[in-house]
Order: structure tokens, then C-alpha cells, then sequence
């Protein structure tokens, strides 16, 4: 769960300069263990509308936008007025492994309360920004975690240090137990 990167609870959008970042996003997203399924990408609107359009819908995975109007992104998208129901319909693809939520801070709020939230994967960069939208609060239901598919330690590139993180909701509830 992740594609803004957390620094003093701030959201900061890396930009392509970090092709280090990008790759590990691009890795974590579309990784599957079964290769007859792709994950999905969950994403407020504006978020999409963040992503310039030669790079929409995110290559590689099923593509979900969350809006309050159900208005169509083209048909590689799939639109969906509220979490809950995203979550339900992915639930019962048999063609999605991995659901990611990838923005924006009221989305990842609501799935952070969510029992369903199994994990955050959070990218923290150690350089202070200003900013104007801020990580919701990592709740004391999330403890932090090691993932062997993460790489460890402070990583660096273009002068930026960041470092992976990954908490697990000790409150987890697997849909499938619904």
C-alpha cells in the first residue's frame, strides 16, 4: 500500500529522478507468485489524474479509480464510487492476486482503519519538504515487520535518502473469512 512516500507523516511525489523508487513500485505491483493473475492498483481520482497520461493506466495491473462520480476512464479501468465495493469486487476476481492501494490520503485512511489492510509498504525519505497533504497516522494496530522481498538499510540515489518500511495490521481480517 503505496506510491507517496512518507517523511514527518508528509506525502512527497518522487519524482522520475528516483528510478530506483520507480522500479521498486513497479516490482512490488506487479509481482505475482501465479502467473495466470495480476494485481490491482487501487486509486483515488486524483490520484489518477497525478499520473501523466502516456503512463494510464499503470501497465501490468488491473487499474481501479475511486470517484464519487461512476464515469468512465476507458476500459481498462475500472471505476468504483467507494472503497468498500472496490474491495468486495476484487475479492471476487479470480484473475487478481495482490490488491494494492496506491493513493490518495483519504483512500489510504480508509483502508488503514480497515481490518481488511494487511500490510503498508511506505517509503520513508529522510530529507524534510514542504508539503501540503500529509500521511494519515500509523495506527498502534500496525507493527513493523521484515519482508524479504524489501530492501533493507537507507538507500540513496540522486543524493536523496530513503528507506523502506513495512508495517502489519496485527487486526487483520482476510476477506475471504466473510
Amino acid at each position: 500500500m503505496r506510491t507517496e512516500h512518507r517523511r514527518e507523516d508528509s506525502i512527497v511525489t518522487i519524482t522520475a529522478c528516483n528510478r530506483k523508487e520507480l522500479a521498486y513500485f513497479s516490482k512490488m505491483t506487479k509481482s505475482t507468485t501465479d502467473p495466470l493473475k495480476k494485481n490491482a492498483v487501487v486509486m483515488g481520482r486524483k490520484t489518477w489524474e497525478s499520473i501523466p497520461e502516456k503512463f494510464r493506466p499503470l501497465p501490468g495491473r488491473l487499474n481501479v479509480v475511486l470517484t464519487c462520480t461512476n464515469r468512465s476512464l476507458g476500459e481498462e479501468v475500472i471505476v468504483h464510487t467507494s472503497l468498500e465495493d472496490a474491495i468486495k469486487d476484487l475479492h471476487n476476481r479470480q484473475d487478481v492476486e495482490t490488491v494494492w492501494v496506491i493513493g490518495g490520503s483519504s483512500v489510504y485512511d480508509e483502508m488503514m482503519k480497515s481490518s481488511y489492510c494487511h500490510r503498508l509498504y511506505i517509503t520513508s525519505i529522510l530529507k524534510d519538504y514542504s508539503c501540503d497533504t500529509f500521511f494519515p497516522e500509523i495506527g498502534s494496530q500496525y507493527i513493523s515487520v521484515s519482508d524479504p522481498t524489501v530492501p533493507s538499510g537507507i538507500q540513496e540515489e540522486n543524493g536523496i535518502q530513503f528507506q523502506y518500511k513495512v508495517y502489519e495490521n496485527t487486526e487483520y481480517v482476510s476477506i475471504k473469512n466473510i
